[in-house]
C-alpha cells in the first residue's frame, strides 16, 4: 500500500508592512479550510504562533523591504523557497511606503523621530522582484481574497493561475458604474490592473491605483487628460506615487514631465 503523498509546506512571512493583506486571508473563512486541508501550513503570524525554519514549497511574502536586514530575511526565503509569491501593493510595487522615495531620508528621519542616528533603512523601496526572483504577485492593499485562493488552487493543481491583463474600467463597465473620469475626478482606472472588482469606483471613490499598472498601460495619455481636467502637476504626481512611487512603469513619465514645461 503507496504512502499518502505530502502536503505541500506553505509559510507566510510579512516584512515592513500593516499585515492587512495576511488579514485578508483570513477572512476567507470556510475557503480557507478547504485549503488548510490541502495544505501543511507552517508559519502564518496572523494565525499561529508556530514557526518553521523551512524549506518550503510556496512562501507568501507580505510587506516592502526597507532596510538591509530585511533584504537578508527576503534572500534568505527565496534559497529556502521553490516558489516565491509578493502579497500586496507593498511587495509588488513599493505600496505606500515607497512615498518617501526620492524624499531627503535624513529630514524625514529628523522630523518623525528627532534623534534618529540608530534607525537604520534603505535609501529606496522596491518592489521585491528588483531583489529576488519571484514567480507570482498578488496586487492590492489588501490583497483580494478570491484571487489568493485562486492562485492557491491553480499552484496546487500545477496549473497557471490566470492573469488579469485588463484594466479596472473594464471591471466598471461590467457593473455598469457611471464613468468618475466624465464626472471631473481624476481615477486611475484606465491604467490600473484589474482584480479588486472596481470596489472604490463602485461606491462613487476614484480608483488610487494599489493593483499596480495594467500591461502597457498608457501613462502618458493619462497625465494628458488629468492636465486637460485642470489638475496641477503637484497633484498628478501625488496621485500616481500613492500606491506606485516604487513601480517603474507608473512612474517613468512623470520623470520625463519633470524636464518639460507642465501641460496647459
Amino acid at each position: 500500500m503507496s504512502e499518502p503523498a505530502q502536503k505541500p509546506i506553505v509559510a507566510f512571512f510579512g516584512l515592513t508592512c500593516c499585515a492587512g493583506c495576511q488579514l485578508e486571508i483570513l477572512n476567507q473563512e470556510d475557503k480557507l479550510l478547504d485549503i488548510l486541508r490541502a495544505i501543511e501550513l507552517v508559519q502564518f503570524r496572523m494565525g499561529s504562533s508556530a514557526t518553521h525554519d523551512g524549506p518550503y514549497d510556496i512562501c507568501f511574502v507580505e510587506g516592502s523591504v526597507t532596510n538591509e536586514a530585511e533584504l537578508e530575511k527576503l534572500k534568505e526565503l527565496r534559497e529556502k523557497s521553490k516558489v516565491l509569491v509578493a502579497m500586496g501593493a507593498c511587495a509588488t510595487t513599493g505600496g505606500v511606503n515607497a512615498i518617501r522615495n526620492g524624499l531627503n531620508i535624513e529630514e524625514l528621519k529628523q522630523s518623525v523621530y528627532g534623534d534618529a542616528s540608530h534607525i537604520k533603512t534603505l535609501p529606496e523601496i522596491l518592489p521585491l522582484k528588483k531583489y529576488v526572483k519571484v514567480e507570482f504577485e498578488l496586487q492590492g492593499c489588501p490583497i483580494n481574497g478570491e484571487e489568493f485562493v485562486e492562485l492557491v488552487k491553480a499552484l496546487l493543481s500545477g496549473s497557471t493561475p490566470r492573469e488579469k491583463n485588463y484594466p479596472v474600467c473594464v471591471e466598471c463597465r461590467l457593473k455598469e458604474n457611471i464613468c468618475l473620469m466624465k464626472e471631473g475626478e481624476l481615477c486611475l482606472g484606465p491604467i490600473t490592473r484589474a482584480g479588486c472588482g472596481a470596489l472604490c469606483p463602485s461606491v462613487g471613490f476614484p480608483c488610487e491605483g494599489c493593483w499596480g499598472p495594467v500591461p502597457q498601460a498608457n501613462v502618458d495619455s493619462e497625465i494628458v487628460m488629468f492636465s486637460e481636467m485642470g489638475a496641477s502637476f503637484d497633484t498628478v504626481v501625488r496621485k500616481f506615487r500613492m500606491f506606485n512611487a516604487g513601480s517603474e512603469d507608473f512612474v517613468k513619465e512623470l520623470r520625463k514631465r519633470l524636464t518639460i514645461e507642465w501641460l496647459k
